[in-house]
């Protein structure tokens, strides 16, 4: 396929709820999609950047910045036929990976349809009903995250996971478990704590969780090492899982037990493979990380979910829990068992509301 024209656009939309972490509170998203376009084919592409350089160094508008100076000029007029070759084509670039990962989903997303394949398939996915799992954010109160909580296990979700932080740990958890104290359950700190809360953070030990995500430095993974070591609990690593050497390196060093594996944390669907297939080799499960995606990023995690190696509840879960109308049809949906199906159909495997694209749309551009 030969690309003939990329089309960024910003949209911009309000969650049903608010969402917070140990980052901060935030009531919408600013999401930049992106669309490859050649021989009758429009890929397309959902950056996951942040309005702010919270969560990493990126932001929606960096990720803008560096699609139109570099990434849509290293693929313009060029012959791609596989989203495989999209990492070559951005190597001169360092860093930026959400902003490459949009283009590179949006070319995986331009081959499938021109195989007339589901992309799951053409990832090399396998597992056609993937397990589902919730993320609830911080809360004005116990009360209202225990509702939360009670409404979300209504639903059928498999496994609930609870953000933390120094003030907003403990208490939530021993009063979540005097509740439910067989539920799956995990909690994210987001990079809250350091060494020095090493014996707070044993206490998590007593709450019988899954794991506990990132809860040191966003980039470390030599203090999370000799974190593990004194934690029953399993340490996951989001933030300092870039790329599959930093997957391997971990690994070896024993800084977790679980790996979370965010598409547009490692930079496309090629590293997150990649990803997915050190962890295979030590033997170690991941999941499906959520960045609070609109259905296009949602429908790419979907079909990613679909690898053997994501053997636990993603994030991955119904649009309706974040959005009052989705940018696909037909939306994602889970299931009274907590499971969501892949789709047989062709490409992604859902329909783009353009219409209401359009309507969400603040500012576009469009490179020829």
């Amino acid at each position: 396929m030969r690309i003939e024209s990329v089309t960024l656009r910003e949209i911009q939309v309000p969650l049903v709820d608010f969402f917070e972490t140990s980052f901060g509170r935030i009531t919408g998203r600013r999401i930049l999609l992106v669309t490859l376009r050649g021989e009758g084919i429009e890929g397309w592409g959902e950056c996951v950047a942040d309005a702010d350089p919270f969560y990493s160094e990126e932001s929606i508008d960096t990720a803008w910045l560096m699609a139109v100076q570099y990434l849509a000029p290293a693929v313009l007029g060029r012959v791609v036929n596989a989203g495989r070759e999209a990492p070559a084509l951005f190597a001169r670039v360092r860093g930026h990976r959400m902003a490459k990962a949009a283009f590179e989903n949006a070319m995986w997303d331009a081959e499938a349809q021109w195989r007339e394949v589901p992309l799951w398939s053409l990832l090399g996915g396998s597992c056609r009903e993937i397990p589902c799992g919730v993320s609830i954010g911080i809360q004005n109160s116990h009360e209202q995250l225990l509702a939360k909580i009670e409404r979300e296990l209504a639903a059928g979700y498999q496994r609930i996971k609870v953000k933390v932080k120094p003030g907003w740990d403990f208490d939530v958890l021993e009063k979540i478990r005097v509740r439910w104290p067989d539920i799956l359950l995990s909690c994210d700190a987001n990079s809250a704590y350091s060494p020095a809360d090493g014996e707070h953070l044993k206490g998590f030990d007593r709450f019988g969780l899954l794991m506990i995500e990132q809860p040191l430095w966003n980039d470390d993974i030599y203090f999370h090492s000799a974190l593990q070591r004194e934690l029953k609990t399993a340490v996951c690593l989001d933030e300092s899982i870039r790329n599959a050497r930093d997957a391997e390196a971990a690994l070896e060093l024993g800084a977790c037990r679980i790996l979370n594996i965010k598409v547009g944390r490692v930079g496309g669907f090629s590293e997150a493979i990649a990803v997915h297939d050190v962890a295979r080799r030590f033997g170690v499960p991941v999941w499906c990380g959520g960045m609070i995606e609109a259905g296009l990023g949602r429908s790419h995690n979907v079909a990613l979910s679909t690898l053997p190696g994501f053997t636990l509840p993603g994030d991955v879960s119904a649009s309706k829990r974040y959005w009052r109308e989705d940018i696909i049809e037909p939306e994602v949906t889970v299931s009274a068992k907590g499971t969501i199906q892949a789709s047989d159909r062709p490409g992604r495997g859902y329909e783009l509301r353009r219409d209401l694209i359009e309507t969400l749309t603040v500012r576009k551009e469009e490179l020829k």
